[in-house]
């Protein structure tokens, strides 16, 4: 639900991976990502070919399964930044890959003629803004050494994509460095990169019809203020949050192992009731509060990008003793 690029991305390339595999496997070939091609012969529509579909099996699944965990970006974003941030990683990574290419075999002697094929470098770039906008969460340990985060997945099925093909490194490198170019607020690409609105809306009139799914009726509303979309939205989706409450109930069951096990509802009441004019009537006497630790200016900020108030983040870092991961989670909570 809120996601009809990320289900088109789903679909279509992958259905037609699956029938150009099995069933029309003589027309593969104007699907290969042929770089002698396109150099010499100036084939530049195997640039828009080569890129989009994946003949390899494995290719198509395990980008399939990153889309799949990616589309909380379209869900934060909206469609239109979303598909900007894909056309713009996409056409950037094309640039980039010939680049590669080239300095690979000045550097090296190799002559790569064709790569992968596929939509896979805006799939590498999604690990920018995964990286560094996504909370890193911990769910488990292995061997009481090894963290298990709400992100490993995502991480063990780029590595498993990352080598699936012996040249697939220089559509990752691309790929990540498209995203760090879409994303930086210095170089302006996303400014310049971007679906124009009325393309967006033609597209939202046509094709988001066809894609859309229907909202799930089992599913309560709750508030969320992860960023400014979602607020706007007022849901997330059933899996993320039932994840985040087994989370919190596990970071409860460790700190009342600990012996300091915080309770929120004591320290202060959930924040939607905040301005609430009975909130004065139950407020916890000052001699059950501990003294107010310090904050870490660096850590209110990183809250405050995700769409929280300033007032907001101090109180949750100073209440989980400026535990980043604990305070965020109590945050997407209340």
């Amino acid at each position: 639900d809120k996601a009809p690029l990320s289900k088109s991305l789903l679909l279509v390339p992958s259905a037609t991976s699956i029938l150009l595999t099995l069933l029309f496997q003589h027309y593969q070939k104007f699907f290969a990502y042929n770089l002698q091609a396109v150099k010499e012969d100036f084939q530049i529509w195997r640039l828009l070919c080569g890129r989009a579909i994946c003949l390899d099996l494995k290719d198509t699944f395990c980008s399939s399964l990153l889309i799949y965990n990616f589309r909380i970006f379209e869900r934060r974003y909206g469609s239109r930044k979303f598909s900007s941030f894909l056309l713009g990683t996409w056409m950037l990574s094309a640039l980039f890959d010939l680049l590669l290419v080239e300095i690979t075999q000045y550097i090296f002697g190799i002559t790569i003629n064709s790569l992968p094929s596929g939509f896979l470098g805006p799939v590498f770039a999604l690990f920018v803004p995964f990286y560094s906008s996504i909370p890193r969460v911990q769910v488990t340990q292995v061997l009481g050494h090894f963290s298990i985060t709400n992100k490993s997945l995502v991480y063990i099925l780029g590595l498993q994509l990352l080598t699936s093909g012996s040249y697939i490194w220089i559509l990752a490198l691309s790929g990540l460095i498209s995203g760090i170019c879409y994303n930086s607020s210095i170089l302006k690409v996303h400014r310049i990169l971007c679906v124009p609105r009325w393309v967006a809306k033609i597209l939202s009139w046509t094709l988001e019809p066809v894609f859309s799914s229907a909202e799930p009726t089992n599913e309560v509303r709750v508030g969320m203020g992860a960023t400014v979309d979602i607020q706007r939205q007022q849901r997330m989706e059933l899996l993320d949050r039932q994840i985040m409450m087994s989370q919190v109930a596990q970071m409860r069951r460790q700190r009342q192992q600990q012996g300091g096990m915080i309770n929120w509802n004591r320290l202060f009441p959930p924040l939607r009731h905040r301005h609430n004019a009975n909130y004065q009537d139950h407020r916890p006497s000052e001699q059950g509060i501990p003294p107010p630790t310090e904050v870490s200016e660096e850590q209110v900020a990183r809250l405050m990008e995700m769409g929280f108030s300033r007032g907001d983040a101090l109180e949750a870092l100073r209440a989980s003793n400026n535990d980043l991961n604990v305070a965020t989670n109590f945050l997407l909570q209340h």
